[in-house]
């Protein structure tokens, strides 16, 4: 099924939020559990939907106690983008390095990383991360740590990864070269269902 954009009828009021934020972060928690793929020690993609970006905005509404409606539509508007629309998968792609030179030194050799990024449905070729589209996040000499991806599936990559086709994904970079083929059985229907 394709994912459908929020708008303010599908958040809780804070005072609901309140009643029902044990239960709906428990659910949350573990749709995210089976969307993070890690790719070797230092990279995660973490595959967003309609229900982790729900979260995201219940939980900055009841940090910030945000209820005026303009402010509530401009949570949607920095949220939304991170949905997927049907044909495609939206990811928060993560470098993570505990040190902090390491990571220094290792943003700067990776470079563009975030273009190099990929996925694959069996049978079909490459599809390689369109990075940042919302704002550039590296400049000329090392990458972000924190990029947003979005990978943009064929009708036909969807018509085979709905009727079983496995999927896999990779990092393709000179400093960085790691794969998940074929990825989890879990995490292939979870990423299904966010195709239309």
């Amino acid at each position: 099924m394709s994912e459908q954009k929020l708008t303010r009828d599908d958040l809780y009021s804070l005072e609901k939020y309140a009643e029902v934020r044990q239960d709906f972060r428990s659910e949350v928690m573990e749709q995210k559990k089976t969307r993070v793929l890690k790719l070797g020690e230092h990279a995660s993609l973490h595959f967003e939907n309609r229900m982790i970006m729900q979260y995201q905005i219940q939980e900055m509404l009841r940090i910030e106690r945000i209820f005026e409606a303009e402010a509530i539509q401009e949570e949607l508007d920095t949220y939304n983008p991170m949905i997927p629309d049907g044909s495609n998968w939206k990811v928060t792609f993560m470098i993570e390095y505990v040190d902090e030179n390491e990571r220094k030194i290792a943003l700067e050799k990776l470079l563009g990383v975030e273009d190099r990024v990929w996925v694959s449905v069996e049978g079909h070729d490459r599809v390689f991360a369109i990075a940042d589209e919302d704002l550039e996040r590296a400049n000329e000499t090392k990458t972000s740590s924190v990029h947003f991806l979005r990978f943009e599936l064929t009708p036909e990559m969807i018509a085979s990864a709905r009727s079983g086709g496995s999927i896999s994904v990779g990092i393709d970079h000179d400093y960085l070269r790691e794969q998940a083929s074929p990825v989890t059985e879990v995490l292939r229907q979870s990423l299904v269902e966010d195709l239309a």
